[in-house]
């Protein structure tokens, strides 16, 4: 198990540094200037040309990514030049409120995805399943945006119930003071995600039940509930793991989408301002951050195949 773990993580560590390759290069060959955007379209040449040399970047490109990858290993994320503070900073004070988004979403998907799926699994073809997997196809094929803003038409402006607004408070302990504004942007990323948790974790319950051990321990006349808790679940829960693994991210920086619509105040939300600002910095280092945590994302769910089932780590 522990060769196992140092073989991933260390194809993780590649990964990442391909990451930041690929990004810090795509930055870099945006149109525009980052010295003009900081000083000022007024600003002087003998102004332009002093910020460039003072933050390297009239150096070669692969100089600047050396040092940006050495600050990053320093964990210094850059500098915003339009919020006057360091990255760092920035991200520490909207990631608390981030992690009530996508965590709030995240463990009521897979709460509400595991038991469907496997309900949909036993009863296959029959009304539960064709309900359920109408559901799923509906709110799968919408875009995010569109059934953020049904549950604002229906729950907030035509009910009343919810507030079409999330909580503006800087600290995650003060967005769950204020539980009735976390409902609806935590819904619609709820309903996005559990439509594709349900989805695969029906089909891999139904591949479970048609295997050997299953009809097995069926004959050997362990009851229904049992054979489904300590048979199927653990074993259709592999194709799930994948899923929650890629789903980490969501966590960090919760979607663009529902905290631009919700106007939730987190990453997310923050890269949007920052590329119509032309915040250079900020959008660099929330994109690195969201690579990196999605390698992690990735190596979580191989840890978590060789858990399940022992076989991978062969």
């Amino acid at each position: 198990m522990l060769g196992f773990i140092i073989r991933r993580l260390g194809e993780a560590i590649i990964v990442t540094l391909g990451v930041t390759v690929i990004t810090f290069t795509l930055l870099h060959l945006l149109p525009g200037s980052l010295a003009r955007d900081v000083v000022g379209p007024r600003a002087s040449p003998q102004a332009i040309a002093q910020f460039t040399h003072q933050n390297g970047l009239d150096k070669p490109v692969y100089v600047q990514y050396w040092l940006f990858l050495d600050k990053l290993l320093h964990g210094n994320l850059g500098y915003s030049y339009q919020y006057n503070r360091t990255v760092d900073s920035l991200l520490a004070s909207e990631l608390p409120r981030d992690l009530v988004l996508g965590g709030l979403a995240l463990i009521f998907s897979v709460l509400i995805a595991i038991p469907v799926g496997i309900a949909q699994a036993v009863r296959r073809n029959g009304p539960l399943d064709y309900a359920g997997t109408g559901i799923s196809f509906l709110l799968y094929s919408m875009p995010q945006y569109a059934i953020a803003l049904l549950l604002i038409q229906f729950l907030s402006i035509t009910f009343h119930v919810f507030p079409a607004e999330a909580p503006q408070s800087s600290s995650a302990l003060g967005m769950l003071a204020h539980p009735s504004g976390l409902v609806l942007p935590v819904a619609a990323l709820t309903l996005v995600t559990f439509a594709q948790f349900s989805r695969y974790m029906r089909s891999s319950a139904i591949d479970t039940l048609a295997q050997d051990y299953i009809r097995t321990a069926r004959a050997k006349g362990l009851s229904e509930r049992l054979v489904l808790w300590r048979h199927l679940l653990r074993n259709s829960l592999i194709a799930v793991v994948t899923l929650v693994g890629l789903s980490i991210p969501l966590v960090i920086t919760g979607t663009l989408i529902i905290e631009q619509v919700f106007n939730y105040p987190g990453a997310g939300l923050e890269y949007l301002q920052a590329s119509i600002s032309n915040d250079y910095e900020v959008m660099l280092g929330i994109t690195v951050l969201v690579g990196v945590v999605t390698v992690l994302g990735n190596l979580v769910a191989d840890i978590g195949y060789a858990i399940l089932d022992p076989r991978i780590r062969y």
